[in-house]
């Protein structure tokens, strides 16, 4: 399936232990930008935009939508409705979102809603067994029709095992930037262990950038992080 991006805003807000180091944060700092502003894009209407031959985004395309902020954050609240109504017409593109605000969820949803729109895939992110333990119980009972959990960026061992189910891939993922807190090779196996005994997908996606591994800590430089955790091949 061909994937591309449609960050339909641009901004976020700082809001649990996975925050610390974030990306956004990182790469808008480099240039000046308060990464901490939510501000509307350009490319707010990117799935309805016309190109030659028809729709910019072709039918079939997976778009990771919001990759820059958070889909159900506060600041956004009153450009969300207009977002559903271009996802609901692009029924041909299958719409990827993560979000940590999953406690937001009915707060944020279209009145139409049901139990999900077949071309959404909602990602619960946890990052240790705290936010595992808020998140994931509201998250397994949510009428949505793709779920998705991400273990990213990984900073605790994590007991999941309650919340398993056999039709959700759990990705996991170190931390990366130069600030980035260790991941401990030991927890990313234990959830694959978790996985496995439930028969549950599993993907190991990045080491992150500091990779503790049998008694040692390795610096692993940002092009080599999804490389290396490929090399593991452990997953299911």
């Amino acid at each position: 399936m061909k994937s591309d991006i449609w960050n339909p805003w641009h901004g976020c807000k700082k809001y649990s232990e996975g925050c610390k180091n974030c990306y956004v944060y990182r790469r808008d700092g480099s240039v000046g930008r308060d990464a901490s502003e939510v501000v509307k894009n350009a490319d707010f209407d990117l799935p309805v935009k016309m190109g030659r031959g028809g729709y910019k985004i072709r039918p079939g395309t997976r778009l990771f939508t919001c990759m820059t902020s958070d889909f159900f954050i506060e600041q956004a609240d009153g450009w969300r409705p207009e977002v559903w109504k271009m996802i609901k017409l692009r029924r041909d593109v299958d719409f990827f979102i993560i979000t940590k605000r999953i406690v937001r969820f009915y707060d944020c949803i279209p009145d139409d809603w049901g139990e999900g729109y077949p071309n959404v895939t909602i990602c619960c992110t946890i990052e240790n067994q705290k936010q595992c333990d808020i998140r994931l119980p509201m998250f397994m009972s949510l009428p949505i029709a793709k779920k998705h959990i991400a273990c990213e960026p990984l900073l605790s061992p994590i007991d999941m095992r309650a919340y398993l189910d056999s039709s959700i891939t759990r990705v996991v993922g170190g931390e990366s930037g130069p600030n980035a807190r260790v991941c401990c090779y030991d927890w990313v196996l234990d959830l694959r262990e978790q996985c496995k005994s439930k028969k549950v997908g599993f993907y190991f996606k990045q080491t992150g950038a500091n990779f503790f591994k049998d008694g040692k800590t390795y610096k692993i430089p940002r092009k080599f992080q999804h490389i290396q955790a490929r090399k593991a091949n452990i997953d299911l």
